[in-house]
C-alpha cells in the first residue's frame, strides 16, 4: 500500500541542519527537473512581482523569500517539514516507532518543487503550489505529469494506491486506475450530501492514521480498503473505470 498526499500549503522551517541534498531525495529520476524547478522559482522569487506571480499575499513575503535561498536553508524530514490539517490528523509525532517506519515507506508526497518525495525525505520549507506557471517551465502539474509517470511507475506496481491528494496535486500523475482509490470526504444531512474542504483534509488525515496503526495486514485491493476505512467511519466504494480510479467515498455526519 502507498498512500499519496498533497503537500501543506504552510510549511515549518527546519530550525536547524544540512541543506538539502537532492541526491539522497527518492526518485533520483527526478533530480535534474528538480533543479530546473528551484532555479525557476528562485528567479521568479526575487522578481519585484514575485507575490502575484506565485500567487500569494504580502504576508507570505518572508516565505516567498525563502525560495531564493533553498540551497542553502536547513533541511528536515518532510513529515516535520509539512504541516496543517491533514498532517496535524495523521499524527506522525505520536506514532511509535515501528509505525514511522510504516509512514516513512508508504507515504508519498507529490510536490509542485519537488516532483515526489518520499515522508523522511530531508527537504528545506519553500513556497510553490502546483497551479502555479513557472518561466521556462509552464503549468507545473503539465511539467510534472511526464516525468512522475516515468519515475512512480516502478515504485507505485503491485501496490494499492491511496489517493488522499486535492484535485490540483491529482493532476500532476495520473496512476494505474485499476489499483488506485481516490478518497473523497462528504457530510450528510437529511439525505443531501455536500463536498466539504476542511473536513476533507482532516478526514484524509486521519484515514492515513487508521491505516498505518491498525492491526492486520494493509489493504491491497479496493474492497479491503473500503473494509478497512469502514471501521470508522460510513463509507461506499465506486467501482472505477478503465479511465477513472475507484473512488472511496467518506460519508460524515452534516
Amino acid at each position: 500500500m502507498l498512500i499519496l498526499l498533497p503537500p501543506s500549503e504552510g510549511k515549518t522551517p527546519a530550525g536547524s541542519g544540512a541543506p538539502v541534498d537532492l541526491n539522497g531525495l527518492h526518485f533520483p529520476e527526478l533530480t535534474a527537473a528538480r533543479q530546473s524547478v528551484a532555479q525557476a522559482l528562485a528567479a521568479v522569487s526575487a522578481h519585484e512581482d514575485a507575490l502575484a506571480r506565485l500567487g500569494v499575499g504580502a504576508s507570505l513575503a518572508k516565505e516567498v523569500h525563502r525560495n531564493t535561498l533553498l540551497d542553502l536553508e536547513p533541511a528536515a524530514p518532510a513529515h516535520t517539514i509539512y504541516t496543517g490539517v491533514l498532517y496535524d490528523a495523521l499524527g506522525y509525532n505520536t506514532l511509535t516507532p515501528t509505525q514511522k517506519r510504516k509512514a516513512d515507506d508508504a507515504v508519498v508526497v507529490v510536490s509542485g518543487l519537488w516532483g515526489a518525495v518520499g515522508f523522511a525525505d530531508r527537504i528545506p520549507a519553500y513556497r510553490l503550489s502546483m497551479s502555479v506557471g513557472l518561466p521556462g517551465l509552464g503549468k507545473l502539474a503539465s511539467y510534472w505529469k511526464p516525468r512522475l509517470a516515468e519515475a512512480l511507475a516502478a515504485h507505485a506496481a503491485g501496490h494499492l494506491l491511496v489517493d488522499c491528494r486535492s484535485s490540483t496535486y491529482a493532476a500532476a500523475w495520473v496512476p494505474d486506475t485499476g489499483r488506485t482509490v481516490a478518497v473523497n470526504v462528504f457530510t450528510e444531512r437529511d439525505g443531501t450530501r455536500k463536498v466539504v474542504s476542511h473536513f476533507a483534509k482532516h478526514t484524509r488525515g486521519e484515514l492515513a492514521r487508521h491505516l498505518l496503526t491498525r492491526r492486520g495486514n494493509a489493504p491491497q485491493t479496493p474492497e479491503q480498503l473500503a473494509t478497512a476505512a469502514g471501521e470508522k467511519w460510513d463509507v461506499e466504494l465506486v467501482a472505477g473505470t478503465a479511465r477513472k480510479a475507484h473512488a472511496l467515498n467518506i460519508i460524515l455526519a452534516g
